[in-house]
């Protein structure tokens, strides 16, 4: 407790600090672009992209346009006119794209919010005037619908999974394109104030000339989005408006099996089923929204990769569920590693062995609500409430069925406030909590914690215009539950309490309770033409845990980042822009006596004149000891290393657009890996797109772990080892992997609001254990080889080995592996109503296991689209309803 005491004092000081350097005297501003809205009669208005009624004309048009690429501050090639009407219920946009000197009009189709390719015309609008957050609505010269939410004062960080409820249609004529948008003030959240004026900024992107033209440009070493806008005014007399959405579904779906076994109780082979539910949005006053919703539909248009992960440490996925990913911006605090929202719904995690099993692959969240928004006085609030039910699995054993539990009823919890001060800084706090109601003494209360709770503050500071950036937050983290449970979180692989080999154990199978702290601090440069740097520090206590809901490698740590930037971003003889970056990563644990170890690394790119984009990124790892190697047992070296990996890539708004990667990984042992991957992108037709992201690795003696040097993979602990490993063997195999995967997708757009798209992933991977071998002694880098320093090993006809030491001998079972899975998508989407969409979906996902362990190869990818599994065929629809 005294760390954390310790820690809340550091970060009070970093706080005190950060605030007196956001209030320090800066010069003033100039005063921003305006701009003007004028009111029309409602209904006066009509949809089609034309700008034919005679207001268009009437309206003070925006024409001051600059070039932010490829000639910052330039004139546009063509000009550009842009106006903003409104009624009693929208906001009307209209604008002209000239195209006389600029040649072809690039306007491909595509599905909603992918637009790169195409010339397109956004709209950034602030309208909280927060000077920090900001909602971007565009359309591509083809009609195509782009937006997106920035919840930051960043022009690239963006949510793309903001999709309100709006319309846009295009018209493309002999000397341009013209565009009509459609926004509701009903989609807009907007304070009630006597004036309205909302920031605003407008972006017209042309492919064809890699021309980028801002009404407010910012300059390619300025710092800033939201905070530099321009202003919209003269929009009056509009109120909030009342809001009431609901989104009812009714969805059926049918799993085909491809090997259905007939003595198996829980496989019709069809597998018929079918939901109904609901989705709802209220609007709280004019700062408010509430969602809920009813028996949520979450399925998921495009799988998750595929893998085969070796490593001690969690794959995590990006979220995919429309009520989750709105708003989830505000939810993140910190090191957003405290909340990650798939946690609620997964895959339960209790034993259910005996006969035929019918397990459930996701938990049924009852229900769930959300409520965000933000203050005048610059209050950002954002809560999220969840239920999930106590799951049963069915077995069928002998013809007796039975129902074992495999997750409890489970309550989560998540809150954050986020407070602007001044121009560009925050200061914020968060609260999760999961609570699982279940019974002392049970089995699953002896494998799952039963109230895990996290809090923290967190604090970011801009100032000298924007040049400097000072940031830290501080977590703690709260378990309880039963003693078994709590054992079972000291000794998994974020922590490993029990290791042998520390100066203090501090493992206690006692406890029913453990707390932790994490504290992050950082300062840095990042505005200015060329020079930029960063000092990072991040200390995690040896107990820290937020996993229950959110994410952890390994905590015990102290990790500090020292990073210099070197950038130019005049274009000159040869290239558009270049950067060089070199840091120094120091890594600490706890338990000093492991010593530190580092790596450095350098981090190097160039855009072309073509713009093309070039990297080269190296990194250099040095000696140490690794806590987690074994699993638990003493801490094992690490050797010297290299990795470095390159990547070229052309123009994004290219027709044919493609990148080239390679990454290498060596270390001193004599491991080594080579990756390569391609990705390529075309559009044979203006509706036709496809694309092919092929990736093979080969692996030799490698698994990487987090920190990136190469090291033997881990596979057992036995009794029977020396006095100095503690009287065990920690075994190791030196693996020869091979994986090969491509990703495939088509999408066919006959209309901007009806795609059908085609996603492919065939996997395939393999691995040999050509040698096997036993830590020598702790923090001992080498491995003691079977075969060799009077051992011997001999492989069984079952594919396991015999290794003899002395008198003691014992088995190592065949762990070679070849492994195929085929997973595909083919979606066709309607959006038949506004806000209202039907979908039509099959879904197949194979999968096969040996244990030949020979390299993979084309074929192999081949044999992975006949493997066993199942076809998914799901209909859903939706209806948004509104007032």
């Amino acid at each position: 407790m005294h760390r954390i005491v310790s820690f809340l004092s550091v970060f009070c000081l970093l706080a005190s600090v950060t605030v007196a350097a956001g209030q320090s005297p800066q010069a003033p501003a100039a005063p921003p672009k305006q701009a003007q809205a004028m009111r029309v009669d409602t209904g006066s208005v009509k949809l089609d992209g034309r700008l034919d009624e005679a207001f268009w004309q009437r309206a003070t048009p925006l024409t001051d346009f600059r070039q932010a690429e490829p000639t910052e501050g330039g004139p546009p090639t063509d000009g550009i006119e842009v106006r903003f009407v409104y009624d009693d219920t929208a906001l009307w946009i209209g604008a002209r794209m000239h195209s006389e000197k600029g040649g072809t009009i690039q306007a491909p189709m595509s599905r909603r919010d992918s637009g790169d390719q195409a010339e397109y015309l956004q709209v950034e609008l602030d309208t909280y005037r927060d000077r920090r957050t900001s909602y971007m609505f565009g359309v591509t010269a083809s009609g195509v619908r782009l937006d997106h939410f920035h919840p930051t004062d960043n022009e690239s960080d963006t949510d793309s999974e903001f999709d309100p409820v709006w319309e846009a249609k295009t018209s493309i004529g002999a000397d341009g394109w013209t565009a009509e948008m459609w926004l509701p003030f009903s989609q807009l959240r907007f304070n009630d104030t006597p004036e309205r004026v909302w920031g605003l900024n407008v972006k017209r992107w042309r492919p064809t000339l890699n021309e980028e033209d801002y009404w407010v440009v910012i300059g390619r070493t300025a710092r800033g989005w939201a905070s530099r806008f321009g202003e919209l005014r003269g929009i009056e007399g509009v109120k909030p408006k009342a809001r009431l959405e609901l989104l009812p579904y009714v969805s059926g779906s049918s799993r085909v099996t491809s090997e259905n076994d007939p003595k198996n109780p829980f496989d019709t082979a069809a597998n018929p089923g079918g939901s109904v539910g609901a989705d709802m949005k209220v609007g709280i006053g004019s700062n408010l929204t509430l969602e809920a919703t009813i028996n949520p539909d979450f399925g998921q248009v495009e799988a998750d990769p595929a893998e085969v992960n070796l490593t001690v440490f969690e794959t995590t996925f990006a979220e995919k569920r429309p009520f989750f990913i709105e708003g989830n911006n505000i939810l993140e605090a910190g090191t957003s590693n405290y909340y990650y929202s798939r946690r609620i719904g997964a895959r339960p995690s209790g034993a259910a062995t005996g006969g035929y099993v019918d397990y459930p692959q996701k938990t049924t969240i009852l229900g769930a609500a959300k409520l965000t928004g933000r203050f005048s006085n610059g209050l950002s609030v954002g809560f999220l409430g969840a239920v999930t039910d106590q799951e049963s699995a069915r077995l069928s054993n002998n013809g007796i069925r039975s129902e074992v539990v495999v997750a409890p009823r489970t309550e989560w919890g998540v809150g954050r406030a986020i407070k602007q001060f001044g121009r560009d800084s925050t200061l914020g706090a968060h609260v999760t909590m999961v609570h699982r109601e279940m019974d002392q003494g049970s089995a699953l209360g002896a494998s799952l914690v039963r109230n895990a709770l996290t809090t923290g503050v967190d604090t970011r500071v801009r100032f000298k215009d924007r040049t400097y950036e000072a940031s830290g937050n501080i977590g703690l983290t709260f378990l309880n539950g039963d003693q078994t449970a709590i054992a079972r979180v000291q000794r998994a692989s974020g922590h490993y309490l029990n290791r042998l080999d520390q100066p203090e154990i501090r493992y206690d199978p006692t406890r029913t309770g453990i707390d932790g702290a994490q504290i992050v601090g950082n300062i840095s440069k990042i505005g200015g033409r060329h020079w930029l740097w960063s000092n990072n520090l991040m200390i995690e206590s040896p107990e820290f845990d937020p996993l229950d809901f959110g994410r952890l490698n390994y905590a015990g740590d102290i990790t500090t980042n020292h990073r210099l930037t070197y950038r130019e971003t005049r274009p000159g003889k040869y290239l558009r822009q270049y950067s060089t970056q070199w840091s120094l990563v120091p890594y600490w644990y706890y338990d000093t006596n492991l010593g530190v170890r580092y790596n450095v690394q350098s981090n190097n790119s160039a855009t072309l004149k073509n713009f093309w984009v070039s990297s080269l990124n190296i990194t250099r790892f040095f000696r140490g000891n690794d806590a987690q190697m074994t699993r638990g047992g003493p801490a094992m070296g690490v050797p010297l290393g290299w990795a470095w990996t390159a990547t070229l890539r052309n123009s994004t708004g290219a027709k044919t657009a493609w990148t080239a990667s390679v990454n290498h990984r060596s270390n001193e042992l004599g491991d080594h890996t080579m990756t390569t991957a391609f990705t390529v992108s075309a559009r044979p037709t203006p509706s036709l797109q496809f694309s092919v992201n092929p990736e093979f690795a080969d692996e030799n003696g490698t698994s990487s772990t987090f920190s990136g040097p190469i090291n033997r993979q881990y596979l057992a602990t036995l009794d029977g080892g020396r006095a100095e490993n503690y009287g065990k063997r920690y075994v190791f195999g030196v693996v020869d992997r091979t994986t090969l995967s491509a990703q495939f997708r088509v999408s066919y757009t006959f209309k901007p609001d009806v795609t059908l798209d085609v996603y492919a992933e065939p996997f395939a991977a393999s691995g040999r254990y050509n040698a096997y071998g036993e830590v020598l002694r702790p923090r001992e880098r080498n491995l003691r080889m079977y075969g060799t320093d009077g051992t011997t090993i001999t492989r069984q006809a079952d594919g396991s080995y015999r290794v003899t030491d002395g008198a003691a001998a014992f088995t190592i079972a065949n762990r070679d592996f070849n492994t195929r899975s085929y997973r595909s998508n083919v979606v066709l989407k309607w959006e038949w109503r506004p806000g209202s969409t039907l979908y039509v979906v099959w879904q197949q996902n194979r999968a096969s296991q040996t244990t030949d362990g020979e390299h993979v190869g084309v074929g192999d990818l081949f044999d992975s689209l006949s493997a066993p599994g199942d076809n998914i065929f799901l209909i859903k629809s939706t209806l948004w309803l509104s007032r």
